[in-house]
């Protein structure tokens, strides 16, 4: 983006985002696959040709980066910084007035609270209480800045998590992201991502309907003990009411 790290490259920044279906392009992206742009256009609810035009903005502004094979232009956050800045942004934003009426609507906003994708990590109130827990039995610590203790190098291992790839890794290991839900930090960096991707291949979680995660069946057991946390904490609310909130 130009106009380096003066007010007009601020402002240009602000720009690309003040747009309310680049936003949601945005936003959509924080799963951290790569979307067609038809099928961002129809996330969006706009023309193909409206779609096009918002993305390449959003590509020259550098918030995202394109591939092509065939006929196929695929979209994607242009990395863990970009992610972080949305989900910061969503976070300090204030919630829509207009409230969720349908049940299924509802939800989907209550999965989406409970745990969902940010980016590479995870992101709702599991991910509050992944990173809650960890500090809660000094496997983090934050009097500091936030840091991963030797007793947490040592869960990370015995959960199978590559403890010499996160100790390489270009960027940090751990990081708080606001919450947008929760309005409280969960856990980003190298080991976030690196947990969802174990926990994935654990069986412990698994993807649900666009950014939405779900524990499963194995995992709720296995991730309490793992954390020291009652089976109870991590079991989602199944009765949502109507509420307003962002998807």
């Amino acid at each position: 983006m130009s106009g380096g790290v003066g007010g007009g490259g601020m402002a240009e920044l602000a720009a690309l985002l003040a747009d309310g279906t680049r936003a949601g392009i945005c936003l959509a992206l924080l799963d951290g696959r790569a979307w067609t742009a038809g099928e961002l256009a129809r996330r969006a609810g706009v023309a193909p040709s409206t779609a096009s035009e918002h993305l390449t903005r959003l590509v020259r502004g550098g918030l995202l980066v394109e591939e092509r094979q065939g006929r196929h232009r695929y979209l994607r956050l242009a990395g863990p910084s970009v992610a972080q800045l949305i989900e910061d942004l969503a976070g300090h934003a204030p919630a829509p007035p207009t409230p969720t009426t349908s049940l299924r609507a509802a939800r989907a906003t209550a999965a989406l609270a409970y745990a969902r994708t940010c980016y590479d990590h995870l992101a709702g109130r599991l991910g509050v209480l992944l990173y809650d827990a960890l500090l809660a039995d000094g496997r983090l610590d934050r009097s500091s800045g936030l840091a991963l203790t030797p007793d947490g190098w040592a869960w990370a291992a015995g959960l199978g998590v590559p403890v010499d790839v996160l100790r390489a890794a270009r960027r940090p290991v751990v990081r708080d992201c606001l919450d947008w839900t929760e309005r409280r930090p969960h856990l980003a960096g190298a080991l976030g991502a690196a947990l969802r991707r174990r926990f994935t291949e654990l069986g412990w979680i698994t993807q649900g309907a666009g950014r939405a995660v779900r524990l499963t069946p194995v995992g709720r057991p296995a991730l309490a003990e793992s954390l020291g946390v009652p089976v109870s904490a991590l079991i989602p609310d199944t009765h949502p009411v109507p509420s307003s909130g962002r998807a």
